[in-house]
């Protein structure tokens, strides 16, 4: 490895090394491919360019009330209540998973905000 390309790698270690990014990317990300945070690390650099890196973080808090509503519709089988027997409105499923998504986003328990929205899901069947 040249004198260049390790001034890079450095430079990118130092980027995804950094607490936001540590705590908002790599452990949670590690964490869910049951990987250690270092050899996620060791992918990202790898994987991504600078500007890559200096423009995910901003890209990753962005997309994460999209990926919890995601989780949401499945884990609440919007799947099916919804988009197949069409007893659930994409309205309603829609109010339901963004008051979850906030209610994860403020810091509840993702366990604990779906039971929320298994409940209020409940209540809309039983109208």
């Amino acid at each position: 490895m040249d004198h260049e390309e390790s001034l890079l790698e450095l430079m990118k270690t130092r980027i995804i090394q950094s607490y936001r990014w540590r705590n908002d990317i790599v452990i949670p990300l590690a964490d869910e491919l049951e990987i250690e945070p270092d050899d996620f690390e060791k992918i990202l650099i790898k994987k991504l360019d600078m500007s890559s890196l200096e423009a995910l973080h901003p890209r990753f808090e962005s997309a994460l009330p999209r990926c919890i509503k995601e989780r949401l519709h499945a884990d609440l089988r919007l799947c099916w209540l919804c988009d197949v027997m069409e007893i659930i409105s994409d309205q309603q499923a829609e109010t339901i998973k963004t008051k979850i998504t906030k209610e994860i986003l403020d810091g509840k328990e993702y366990e604990d905000a779906l039971e929320d929205g298994k409940k209020e899901l409940l209540e809309i069947l039983m109208e």
